[in-house]
């Protein structure tokens, strides 16, 4: 939607030029958590009044005397003298509360064991969990990464980790042994905690053993001391005598007593790695009062949450933001039961999600476009089969969802009446920040329409002047809010560079938008050189590295392509080595398996490109940069734009050709 210089475009499927839209029914609105419009101005009169309410929502062992501290720009601290333990805001007060018996976790494995978790249940096993962290050296400060599959024992882990007050960095479970060691390295974790192995599109995917290569590489030397093992998948594996230990082993010694400390406010919570275009991930730093309070806030808010009657579900990995804010520590903080589910939505057969949603009359249902897309390829008449009459809310999150699947999504799965949120939100902003209001907002399929109460966002020119409606530019955020990426860990500058060079003391977020008539907010998608892959941010410049890494590769450009099912898709041209030995340029197909495998080892299957075209030469201009915006137009089928400042403009009639030729057109 962008080329390299910035440049917003309008996609042309998500134009808000005469679309339908869905106002509230009457009976929803009258039953909403937020069906007063006046939140909106009060919170935009008083932002940091309107916070602090929020935050009093939670339970503070200290409270809190001062809201904002914005002294230091953009250095924000929120609530800074008051204290609080995340897990027990997640637990222990719904038990005193008398809530101990509510199902907070209703799993399901995907071979189809199952486990319904209460409150109490879940609260004595972190306990007993961060006994045991406790007993192997974890105290506040520390850092533990955790590599492990959906079982509730990573939610477990990571709670237990935050009652101690040390700070988890979770690592999905597809990143390679490269990938992984990279983060343990930056975070200098002194503790894994993964899994033998979990189960995805019917069998066992292997976890320890890439711990194991992870630890190993550059012959060994990491931060880590232990690495403690779940037993899931059953798969044999190495063992460590000394450093590797069994979960269930060790938690035995220890009971379900332990008080929880209170931290403060500005405590490390997590660290969470995102792509960057310099290729080196950049460890996204969130802490714990303004994190939980906007988490918990926009979880109520954003999905009309009912604690007592409904069944929620995300089903985002845990390994990324969403996980963290809505499967973890959102819903939890607000008491909510939740669905937890290990597999794939086609395993073992297209029908599994609507299966669940039937078996535990799950009522908000909160998952990507990609995976509605994949859904509607299969055909409506696959979710037909099951009771779905319980859902009343749909979600829809990690990149703009085009207006087609929005009104299948609501048609087919909502019955043509349930409101879809449409959510805009980073693992940077750590809350939702743009989203419809379910008892408020009237829909436009497509749109992510307005910040939330007390957001303040808006989409501005590349000279930083707000743009009027009908007009398309630069999202930015023009206050702190209080689940806000405190800085990159260990990289103070960098946080600065990335986010808040471009226009001071305004955050950056690196997409672009248009505004409708109306004022509602349209996102365009990125306008860096970050790919959004089926809802995970890749960095091109990090692909590029690994297929350089490759001998017989002597340059690489990799762009993001429009896709109809993944969002966007990883296309790559290479140039080979005139010399090179192992790949065979008269076999293109066997070259681009074997630089697609290459990738997949080397940052994980996410990012193994979709096509890989060996090219003699790429597109520069005279001072040598890569023209990725020609390669993007000829990876999506596009006529090929101005070539004029091309040190060759033959170069990409060749690559188009060769392009064209593949597709068959």
């Amino acid at each position: 939607m962008s080329d390299q210089h910035g440049t917003i475009e309008s996609h042309p499927l998500q134009q808000p030029e005469g679309v339908e839209t869905f106002p509230p029914a009457d009976a929803f609105r009258a039953q909403a958590n937020v069906n007063d419009p006046g939140v909106y101005w009060r919170a935009a009169e008083d932002p940091e009044a309107y916070w602090a309410e929020r935050a009093r929502q939670l339970a503070w062992s200290k409270p809190f005397t001062e809201i904002l501290d914005w002294s230091n720009p953009p250095f924000a601290k929120w609530f800074q003298d008051g204290e609080l333990n995340v897990a027990a805001n997640c637990l222990d007060r719904h038990v005193a509360a008398g809530l101990g018996e509510r199902v907070a976790i209703h799993f399901e494995g995907e071979p189809g064991d199952t486990r319904t978790i209460t409150y109490a249940e879940l609260t004595h096993e972190v306990k007993r969990a961060a006994n045991m962290l406790t007993s192997l050296g974890v105290s506040a400060g520390d850092r533990v990464a955790i590599y492990m599959p959906m079982i509730p024992e990573t939610v477990v882990a990571m709670l237990a980790v935050a009652r101690l007050g040390a700070a988890h960095s979770v690592v999905f479970g597809g990143f390679s042994a490269e990938s992984l060691r990279a983060r343990i390295d930056d975070a200098q974790a002194e503790l894994v905690i993964t899994a033998d192995g979990g189960y995805r599109k019917g069998r066992v995917s292997a976890l320890k053993p890439t711990v194991d290569d992870a630890l190993a590489l550059g012959g060994g030397g990491s931060s880590v001391r232990r690495v403690l093992v779940v037993e899931r998948g059953g798969n044999e594996i190495a063992w460590t005598e000394g450093r590797d230990l069994w979960w269930h082993e060790e938690i035995t010694a220890f009971d379900g007593d332990h008080s929880p400390q209170g931290f403060p406010a500005e405590n490390p919570l997590f660290i969470l790695y995102t792509s960057g275009t310099t290729g080196k991930p950049k460890g996204i730093l969130h802490t714990s009062g303004g994190y939980l309070t906007q988490a918990a806030a926009t979880h109520r808010d954003v999905f009309d949450l009912k604690p007592e009657t409904d069944v929620y579900w995300c089903t985002a990995d845990i390994g990324w933001i969403t996980g963290h804010s809505y499967v973890v520590y959102g819903p939890l903080a607000n008491g909510a039961t939740q669905v937890m589910y290990e597999g794939t939505p086609e395993t073992p057969d297209w029908g599994r999600w609507w299966s669940i949603i039937q078996k535990y009359g799950v009522s908000i249902f909160y998952t990507a476009p990609t995976a509605i897309r994949a859904c509607m390829k299969v055909g409506r008449q696959v979710p037909e089969q099951y009771d779905l009459s319980s859902i009343r809310v749909l979600g829809s999150v990690g990149e703009p969802i085009n207006p087609e699947a929005w009104r299948w999504y609501r048609e087919v799965i909502g019955a043509g009446t349930a409101p879809i949120v449409d959510t805009w939100w980073q693992t940077e902003t750590g809350a939702i920040m743009i989203s419809p209001l379910p008892g408020l907002t009237t829909l436009k399929p497509g749109s992510a329409q307005v910040p939330q109460p007390g957001i303040s966002a808006t989409v501005v020119s590349e000279e930083g002047e707000p743009v009027g409606n009908g007009q398309g530019g630069l999202l930015v955020v023009q206050r702190p809010w209080p689940s806000m990426v405190r800085t990159i860990w260990g990289d103070d500058q960098r946080f600065i560079d990335t986010y808040w060079a471009k226009f001071g003391d305004r955050y950056f977020a690196g997409d672009g938008a248009r505004l409708d008539e109306d004022g509602d907010v349209w996102l365009l998608g990125r306008v860096d050189d970050v790919m959004n892959v089926s809802g995970h941010r890749l960095s091109t410049a990090e692909i590029e590295s690994a297929l350089v890494e490759h001998h017989a590769v002597a340059e690489s450009a990799v762009v993001g392509a429009d896709d109809e099912t993944t969002g966007q898709a990883v296309v790559a041209f290479v140039i080979l080595k005139s010399q090179q030995t192992l790949l065979d340029a008269e076999d293109p197909d066997a070259a681009e398996a074997a630089l697609k495998k290459h990738v997949a080892a080397q940052i994980g299957a996410i990012a193994r490109p979709r096509q890989i075209f060996i090219v003699a030469e790429l597109p520069k201009t005279r001072s040598g940069k890569i023209m990725r915006r020609l390669l993007k137009d000829a990876a999506e089928g596009k006529e090929i734009g101005d070539t004029t400042t091309l040190a060759d403009t033959m170069v990409m009639q060749t690559i188009s050709d060769r392009v064209r030729a593949e597709r068959g057109a």
